[in-house]
């Protein structure tokens, strides 16, 4: 796989995009970025946002919090 291509592939829909966020280097597209905006909390397309950001980020949270806390 392109590592430009990785760089851009939101972690929502899996597309790779030109524009949209990027959080703790990865990135969310504008189009996933307005959805997720624009629903209702509680709803099931809601839920699935939540889950997609959270399986994506979470590891690498984790992963920089222990590194970080070596050099304390």
């Amino acid at each position: 796989m392109n590592n430009i291509y990785a760089k851009n592939k939101c972690i929502v829909c899996g597309k790779a995009h030109e524009n949209g966020i990027i959080i703790c280097g990865k990135k969310i597209c504008r189009s996933c970025e307005e959805n997720l905006i624009e629903c209702e909390a509680n709803t099931d397309f809601y839920k699935y946002y939540m889950n997609c950001i959270k399986k994506q980020l979470t590891p690498h949270i984790i992963k920089n919090s222990c590194e970080k806390s070596e050099y304390l």
